[in-house]
């Protein structure tokens, strides 16, 4: 358990920018942030952080809250996993009991694996550290590849005995259980016999961009034909090798301020470049890179610049790489190394101002790469040229800014010595049949659309509209104390209705709670009934009332309804109107003149209501007793007009 004390001190401490800056690239956008969604495939941002409020709202996909419930929903947290990772990033001390066996069991299966791959991350760590075996076989070969020990710990690197159930008895010792074990993939169980997984290798801990471990890769060192040279862990509910990249918790930060991207094949180029000094660099871990591995990346960046080993396998695994990043719509540049390096021996011997300035003159553009690669091999050959420049002008076809493509048709043209023209004809027919498949694949998605337009356009519904405003100005004025201008309904000398202005001073949850009351005015819609008085309720008894603080203590529900209140007048932002000399108008600076308005808006609504009711009352009743339903409409009308004046409005 978590004491309160520390759970306030996380929530004070946290900035929702900062938390989420760490995992999405976040561009200014009035006295917001913007971004592209990291729950969605997307290309134009939906995803908006407010520091003013300290909350964010996704719009693609609904989601909205504070900090806290980014990480809960984005990492997989539970709420104490959540308040701990934030407690690290911020230098914070937090106060807590130590897990017990039982508590171990009762956790959850995801969080049991979390658990169980955190221990093991520790043990490994332990073993290469404070045991003969690790220091002798596994430090030694770190110590070899030229791992300063700062750069060992960095990366919490490890050793796995020579020993065939070493892990799994000390685990088990220590309450964790077997299931778990067996789901990582750390322990290999066959009937009634239980093996470690990586028994003699040095442990490299995969990690998420939170930095909790996933999965790990091991290596070994001995010469054994039977044994693959390296081993990841295999696929369970927390890893999954097509949407990790080794190193990205490390680099996510240099990756958004360099706005750039080195993608690298392994885990030791990853680290020695890290080591050299350039910490903007990622590993897809030894497999094949992947759209979800690229759209990782493109939450922190536009840019990436793969570097392949110095051989012909390491530049064919490049060039499989390169339309995948371009599809995303990402700006590519590729670069070699010479022929019997890669990137760890490069950056091993090489300082940082020599590594970049070689990084700088060697990175070219994807199209200047592939050419020069091709071309090669297909200048004296008239059939293979044409086969090369039909690849070249497939990658092209994948980029969605046109304007790109058109830049690089010229520029292949002017690569290759062949007319412009002749490359766009090519183009085009790529992309008609590509997009023949896509308007097939899109035909009931088009007849959907226009089943939906010829319906009838739905009225606006003022009650939710105004029920909705009222939540908002609870959230963000509840406790605010303003000077309100009551309106006190009397009757002049000449006998006519008039509206009084009293001044009082109160509480704006206090001012609309009564008000509220006085007229009988109810809350037709379910879901902000319920928020309406849950608010009023912990205004009530919190003077200290906190929106960060109120969002994180209600249910999931409940606060992605707050965050789409409260951020539904940001949304503009996402659409950069300013830019095109749109300027919405800005929320009125008077919260006592908003509140009033609001309160009298709903009021004429509910009186218009009434009005209605009673004409068709009169409509369906033909008796002598209209002439009492007539006057009663008199009244409303005549009340409704006052209201309306207040409310400087032509009826």
């Amino acid at each position: 358990m978590i004491s309160p004390s520390s759970i306030d001190q996380v929530f004070e401490t946290a900035r929702v920018e900062e938390v989420i800056g760490d995992f999405v690239q976040l561009k200014k956008a009035g006295s917001n942030f913007k971004g592209l969604s990291p729950f969605s495939d997307e290309r134009s941002p939906s995803f908006m952080v407010s520091p003013v409020k300290q909350i964010w709202k996704d719009f693609s996909t609904g989601k909205g809250g504070t900090a806290v419930s980014f990480l809960m929903e984005h990492e997989h947290f539970t709420y104490p996993e959540a308040i701990k990772y934030l407690a690290k990033k911020y230098n914070i001390e937090i106060e807590e009991t130590e897990q017990s066996n039982e508590q171990k069991e009762q956790a959850n299966e995801r969080e049991s694996l979390y658990l169980v791959s955190e221990f093991a991350n520790t043990y490994f760590q332990n073993i290469l550290q404070k045991t003969d075996q690790g220091k002798s076989i596994g430090l030694s070969y770190f110590k070899e590849r030229g791992f300063t020990e700062e750069t060992i710990k960095t990366f919490d690197l490890g050793y796995s005995l020579d020993e065939w159930q070493a892990f799994t008895d000390t685990a088990l010792k220590q309450g964790y259980n077997i299931d778990y074990l067996e789901k990582t993939g750390l322990t290999i169980v066959k009937t009634d016999k239980r093996f470690d997984r990586f028994k003699g290798r040095v442990m490299f801990p995969i990690k998420s961009m939170s930095g909790r471990v996933l999965g790990f890769g091991g290596r070994i060192l001995v010469a054994d034909k039977k044994a693959a040279k390296y081993m990841n862990s295999p696929e369970s509910d927390i890893y999954h090798k097509s949407k990790v990249l080794y190193g990205i918790y490390h680099a996510k930060q240099s990756i958004a301020k360099e706005d750039n991207c080195y993608l690298v094949e392994g885990y030791t180029d990853v680290i020695q470049f890290h080591q050299t000094g350039i910490k903007n660099v990622v590993s897809s871990s030894g497999t094949a890179l992947t759209s979800e591995q690229i759209r990782l990346i493109n939450r922190l960046t536009k840019n990436i610049t793969v570097l392949f080993d110095g051989d012909a396998a390491g530049m064919r695994a490049s060039l499989r790489g390169i339309d995948l990043i371009l599809e995303q719509g990402m700006n590519v540049r590729v670069c070699g190394f010479p022929e019997g390096e890669d990137p760890d021996s490069f950056a091993k011997q090489n300082t940082l101002d020599e590594l970049s300035q070689y990084l700088e003159s060697n990175a070219k553009d994807f199209i200047q790469f592939k050419a020069s690669i091709l071309f090669e091999d297909t200048k004296n050959d008239p059939i293979k040229k044409a086969e090369t420049v039909r690849d070249i002008v497939n990658s092209i076809s994948k980029i969605p800014d046109r304007i790109k493509k058109e830049i690089y048709i010229q520029e292949c043209a002017r690569i290759m010595d062949i007319s412009e023209g002749v490359l766009f004809s090519t183009l085009a027919q790529i992309d008609k049949k590509e997009a023949q498949e896509e308007n097939k694949k899109n035909n009931n998605e088009k007849k959907a659309f226009e089943v939906i337009k010829q319906q009838s356009v739905e009225k606006v519904d003022v009650q939710y509209i105004l029920e909705r405003k009222i939540i908002e100005v609870l959230l963000l004025y509840g406790n605010k104390i303003e000077d309100f201008e009551d309106l006190i309904l009397k009757e002049n000398q000449k006998g006519e209705l008039i509206l009084e202005p009293v001044i009082h001073q109160a509480k704006v949850y206090e001012k609309i709670f009564l008000d509220l009351q006085d007229d009988e005015m109810e809350f037709t819609n379910a879901h902000f009934k319920t928020l309406y008085y849950t608010i009023i309720d912990r205004l009530n008894q919190d003077t200290n009332f906190e929106l960060k603080t109120f969002i994180n203590s209600v249910d999931t529900e409940m606060s992605n309804e707050i965050t789409t209140i409260l951020m539904e007048d940001e949304r503009y932002a996402l659409d950069d109107w300013n830019r095109m000399n749109i300027f919405p108008k800005e929320k009125i600076n008077s919260v006592a003149q908003l509140v009033s308005e609001t309160i009298l808006s709903l009021r004429c609504y509910l009186i218009d209501q009434k009005v209605k009711e009673f004409q068709q009352e009169t409509l369906e009743n033909k008796k002598d007793s209209n002439r009492n339903i007539l006057e009663e409409v008199k009244d409303y009308s005549g009340l409704k007009m006052l209201l309306s004046r207040k409310l400087s409005r032509v009826l």
